[in-house]
């Protein structure tokens, strides 16, 4: 297998700072380049789950910048204004991973698959970042691991509620000291969806060298570039996103660190993961996967600008479809309305401009934390998706389109006969 087109696998390369400020960001927050080009500019949007009281509606917003670039040295993409961690992931982040049923399923199987491929034996402990409420470590605790959670913000209490031992703090080097002061190792540290998220991604860096045990691993999930582009989902570009990973950006991290990318896969969570095993030390072989994917990546031509330009035209011209179907129905006076409020639609609505004039109301699950708020930005209400049943609109836009299938099979279970827009990756009217 030829070496990967990053990757002295042997040595540890010269890092530069991995801890990021908040504020304009100039150079790649991977290795460090100033050699940046434009991807898609969203214009300035406010936090995606900064949602409003009823209150918040006669006060002020923030807004920040909020532009996707590339780095033509890495690859890596990102956004290039980076807001204050503790102002994103407040103590009333209305996330809970538990509510969607597709993602516990997913999230059990995650965990089955890493024990598997791993060999973990037993009472092993794993150490799971960004926890939420637990529910990839119950999947572990089921298969007799030793488990701990680290999530900061107050959703770690309900994990504890429910036996899911969870420290509730952010991720660095002190807890890494505290767990393993406490606890030892761990033979896993995993991390889903957070690992794109964290300004300080040296010191989380060094927190694994920590944790890890000499023979242990760091398995994580997130969005993949190529999926991203491919499936057209500008609405993964928000605040919390900081980067998006392409494997070859990946290696390039983990070239200024103690560990060595052995496996990396494509997974269907959020409509296209990258699962990437890395192991602790740099005497490891990565298995052809790797290369696989390397090669895969140059091919779809990511190394390229021409790959980004034609992402940028694709996405303004999918927005400017989906505004268009949405007005053409209005003024034919058909009833439209969204279902679900995902992160990612704070984007694709404030990017779009559509507001309660056009969308009266989001209609998320009954014991989702959202009911009740309001979309920042647009101002949409967001309730209880009993209305849809007894509504029943001309037209539902589904917004958590990535989860498409399974919520269009559940509400037709209850009665609903809606028509459905999905507005990515084409837009698209189902029946």
């Amino acid at each position: 297998m030829s070496q990967p087109a990053f990757g002295n696998t042997t040595d540890i390369a010269e890092r530069p700072n991995h801890n990021l400020k908040p504020g304009p960001i100039e150079c790649c927050q991977i290795c460090g380049s100033k050699n940046l080009e434009l991807v898609l500019d969203l214009g300035h949007q406010p936090l995606c789950d900064t949602l409003l009281y009823e209150k918040d509606l006669h006060e002020p917003e923030t807004f920040y910048p909020l532009r996707q670039v590339w780095c033509k040295d890495c690859t890596l993409n990102q956004i290039d204004y980076i807001v204050d961690g503790e102002v994103v992931y407040h103590q009333d982040y209305p996330y809970k991973s538990g509510v969607t049923k597709e993602l516990v399923t997913y999230q059990n199987k995650m965990a089955e698959d890493i024990v598997s491929d791993l060999a973990i034996p037993t009472e092993s402990l794993i150490a799971d970042i960004g926890s939420n409420d637990g529910t990839l470590l119950k999947g572990f605790k089921s298969q007799g691991m030793n488990v701990i959670g680290i999530e900061p913000t107050n959703i770690a209490a309900i994990a504890n509620q429910d036996g899911i031992n969870t420290l509730h703090a952010p991720f660095n080097q002190d807890i890494a000291h505290k767990i393993v002061d406490g606890n030892g190792n761990a033979k896993v540290v995993t991390a889903t969806n957070v690992f794109a998220h964290m300004a300080t991604l040296g010191d989380v860096m060094e927190g694994l060298e920590i944790l890890v045990a000499d023979d242990g691993y760091f398995c994580f999930e997130n969005h993949y570039l190529g999926a991203i582009a491919e499936r057209m989902q500008y609405d993964t570009i928000y605040h919390e996103h900081l980067r998006s990973y392409s494997l070859h950006s990946l290696l390039k991290l983990f070239e200024y660190y103690d560990f060595t990318i052995i496996d990396a896969k494509k997974v269907s969570r959020y409509g296209g993961n990258i699962r990437v095993y890395a192991a602790k030390g740099k005497n490891h072989t990565p298995k052809e996967s790797v290369q696989n994917m390397l090669d895969e990546e140059i091919k779809a031509g990511m190394t390229t600008s021409k790959y980004y330009k034609d992402f940028r035209e694709r996405s303004i011209k999918l927005k400017n479809d989906f505004v268009s179907l949405l007005l053409k129905l209005k003024s034919e006076g058909y009833s439209v309305v969204g279902n679900s409020c995902p992160g990612r639609c704070s984007t694709l609505l404030n990017y779009a401009g559509v507001g309660p004039e056009i969308l009266p109301y989001l209609a998320e699950q009954p014991t989702s934390l959202k009911l009740g708020r309001y979309l920042p930005g647009k101002h949409i209400p967001i309730v209880d998706n009993e209305i849809l049943i007894k509504e029943q609109p001309d037209y539902v836009v589904l917004l958590a389109w990535h989860y498409a299938d399974s919520i269009i099979e559940q509400l037709r279970a209850r009665g609903l006969k809606s028509k459905f827009i999905m507005p990515m990756p084409e837009v698209q009217i189902i029946d």
